[in-house]
């Protein structure tokens, strides 16, 4: 292979799809962003009870949806706890929606990892369908007017402090 000035090296290729994913993920973001209002939802929680995202407003809300089944998911929980923990009294609230088809595996699940924000049940997909879900976990960012701002698409370590830095901002809005 020539690698002469025309011609891109291998590391310069890995960049280039590198970049080209992240514009294809990023252009979806937006796509969804842009869509304005966060769709409404009521779901039945762990604890029996309901809870509606409209009764949210005023609030900073974190939606993360994930399932007892995803390794990132589990992951990722301990994190969200910390932040949840961290700015619940500042007007944040973190609602974990569980897709799960048995809601007893999510509940024992968030038990066991410690989990101290609600966890809503969604075992008939019908508010992951609403927000058109395909990737686990997916975590969701509205401010306290019910704009969706941010929408994160799996998890890798490092992303806590992203949304920390995001929480952080919209608190300030």
């Amino acid at each position: 292979m020539n690698n002469g000035p025309s011609s891109p090296t291998s590391h310069q290729r890995r960049s280039l799809i590198g970049a080209a994913l992240a514009a294809c993920t990023l252009g979806t973001a937006r796509a969804a962003i842009g869509s304005g209002k966060a769709p409404d939802f009521t779901l039945r929680t762990t604890e029996g009870g309901n809870m509606r995202l409209q009764e949210q407003r005023g609030r900073v809300v974190m939606v993360n949806f994930w399932a007892t089944w995803c390794g990132p998911c589990k992951i990722e929980m301990p994190h969200l706890n910390k932040i949840y923990e961290k700015y619940r009294s500042s007007g944040f609230v973190l609602l974990g929606v569980n897709i799960d088809d048995n809601p007893a595996n999510a509940a024992n699940t968030a038990t066991k990892l410690g989990v101290t924000f609600p966890v809503l049940l969604d075992g008939d997909k019908k508010v992951s369908r609403l927000y058109d879900l395909s990737t686990m976990p997916t975590t969701l960012l509205i401010d306290r007017d019910g704009q969706l701002r941010h929408l994160h698409k799996g998890y890798r370590e490092g992303y806590e402090q992203t949304y920390d830095q995001q929480i952080r901002e919209l608190l300030k809005s």
